[in-house]
């Protein structure tokens, strides 16, 4: 074959960042993973809440089931508060995962569900619903300040003046 027509090489540049090839593992998702039978919640094949630490469970959207043995189950393994996900894996049985999470009450009435404050470098960002807003949030900026100067802090409503935190440093 003539040096013009030569196949070019394949790409054998090592791919370090890929799930599989050097033992990089997925992020783990959830802290507690359980699996639930008996349960028989009709039209439903998924369902979402949060258990507060007072034992009220938080259901997402305006559903009203009973999900006391979800709950049971987590707390085997996780004490609230905590962000669960019930997916259906039977006519009666469940596989229940759930995240710990950290739970605030905002001072200030918000109207949106879900804030995110940024701050990089000295300036702030603050996003309500995908939309900017201005103002401070200083229990959320307290929060973020305690893991350094760049940070960003995540909140989604759970219930009333109550909301689910994340932060994370830059």
């Amino acid at each position: 074959m003539p040096f013009g027509d030569e196949l070019p090489p394949h790409d054998t540049r090592p791919r370090w960042g890929t799930v599989g090839i050097h033992g990089i593992h997925r992020f783990r998702e959830w802290d507690a993973l359980e699996r639930v039978e008996g349960v028989a919640l009709e039209d439903v094949d998924e369902v979402s809440f949060v258990s507060l630490g007072d034992g009220t469970l938080v259901v997402a959207g305006d559903d009203d089931f009973d999900l006391a043995a979800f709950a049971e189950a987590i707390e085997a393994e996780l004490p609230p508060p905590y962000r669960a996900q019930a997916v259906r894996a039977g006519p009666e049985a469940w596989t229940v995962g759930a995240e710990a999470i950290e739970l605030v009450e905002l001072d200030r009435e918000l109207e949106g569900e879900r804030i995110e404050l940024t701050v990089r470098e000295g300036e702030r960002s603050l996003v309500v619903d995908g939309e900017s807003a201005y103002g401070s949030l200083p229990a959320l900026e307290a929060l973020g300040e305690a893991r350094g100067d760049d940070f960003v802090v995540r909140a989604t409503r759970v219930d009333g003046d109550l909301w689910d935190v994340r932060v994370l440093a830059l």
